[in-house]
């Protein structure tokens, strides 16, 4: 049985992030079971976007698939999913089946960045390029996707 790699100290944020992620996946699970207009849904979801998901995209994609190279399969996979989801989350006409879309494969983009390419940038990229992306990634600052007002996950409404 293959187990899972420790986590390399450098991806831990990023894996932070993933946990984010996978809490947005629950959130619009939650709003949908109660029944929360689509509205206060997708304003989260935009929030969220742009204040965590874009600037996460954009360091995974400058910073950290790099090290295995633009050609390696699960960087060509994993860059296919950020943009599928990009449209996703800029869809406006069907807000609901992009939401339903959204927790789907948000879901399976983080599993698989987790499960296998963080995995395969542990055995391939050296300890030394490791540490300096975590270096790189101390830099950015992003708000608490937490930091928002309208909490429709928890409402009894």
């Amino acid at each position: 049985m293959n187990h899972p790699l420790k986590r390399h100290e450098a991806l831990k944020p990023l894996s932070k992030d993933h946990h984010h992620g996978l809490l947005l996946c629950w959130k619009i699970r939650e709003g949908k079971k109660r029944k929360i207009a689509t509205d206060r849904i997708k304003a989260y979801t935009d929030f969220y976007f742009n204040s965590q998901l874009r600037p996460h995209f954009q360091f995974e994609e400058e910073e950290v698939f790099v090290l295995l190279g633009e050609d390696h399969p699960m960087v060509k996979h994993a860059k296919a999913e950020h943009q599928h989801l990009e449209r996703l989350f800029k869809e406006e006409r069907n807000i609901d089946r992009a939401l339903d879309q959204i927790e789907k494969e948000l879901e399976a983009h983080i599993r698989f960045e987790e499960r296998v390419l963080f995995n395969e940038l542990q055995q391939e990229v050296s300890i030394e390029k490791l540490e300096n992306l975590k270096n790189r990634e101390e830099e950015i600052k992003t708000p608490d996707p937490d930091q928002w007002d309208d909490k429709f996950w928890l409402s009894q409404e």
